[in-house]
């Protein structure tokens, strides 16, 4: 039996591309969509099972978890090519990230492991997290990220700038951990007024020489922040 012919790809009918997908790795849970250019057949949506494995109709089962949505691309065009097809055009895309998670710490309502489900930016990671808690800075959320080299990175964004619309709200990938710095001053001012309470409800706080020295502020300063401290 000759292999059957698979039509030309047009440029008006390209299939959708990976583009800022193509490190993520598959993985156990993953919903991904294949397509084959007008091999309806070949199309459809398939979940990667425990083992890593997708079964589809004519090849039974492939690996696919470990490899990136390009890579299954073209494992899938290899074998398609063998017997069945020639130069058939196959397109991966992800459907659902479920195998990944992101690890979001420091000053956060719900510090925790979250699973990533389709493209997550920061600020929607942040949500999920319950928000930021009220010393946070929002200035500065630290993104740390493991690069195919072995090596960690880490990036630096404000979430002030990302909510006003100057900068762009980034993609968050599988394994990636957030943490959101606290503030210096909330939480010096909290400390201070915090132990300004203590003072006040067990009777300690009689004069400012017995406030000064817990705290290096007089009284008078929790009223006037502005003014400077020695």
């Amino acid at each position: 039996m000759a292999p059957l012919a698979a039509p030309p790809l047009s440029a008006s009918k390209a299939l959708p591309a990976t583009g800022e997908l193509d490190e993520y790795r598959l993985g156990p849970q993953d919903l991904i969509e294949i397509s084959v250019f007008q091999v309806q057949e070949l199309t459809r949506s398939v979940r990667v099972n425990a083992q890593g494995m997708i079964t589809l109709p004519l090849l039974g089962q492939v690996r696919a978890g470990g490899l990136t949505a390009n890579e299954l691309e073209a494992v899938l065009t290899t074998k398609l090519s063998e017997n069945l097809l020639q130069d058939p055009q196959v397109s991966v895309f992800v459907k659902e990230f479920v195998s990944q998670r992101v690890v979001i710490d420091g000053s956060v309502a719900k510090i925790g492991a979250y699973p990533l489900s389709g493209k997550t930016t920061l600020l929607q990671a942040i949500a999920m997290a319950g928000g930021l808690d009220p010393l946070a800075d929002p200035t500065t959320v630290h993104v740390f990220r493991d690069r195919p080299s072995g090596q960690r990175e880490v990036l630096t964004f404000d979430l002030l700038a990302i909510r006003e619309g100057q900068a762009a709200d980034p993609l968050i990938k599988g394994n990636d951990t957030i943490t959101v710095e606290k503030s210096a001053s909330k939480a010096f001012f909290k400390a201070a007024t915090d132990t300004l309470r203590g003072f006040i409800s067990f009777g300690q706080y009689r004069s400012a020489s017995d406030f000064q020295p817990a705290t290096g502020l007089l009284p008078g300063d929790l009223c006037d922040l502005s003014r400077p401290r020695a």
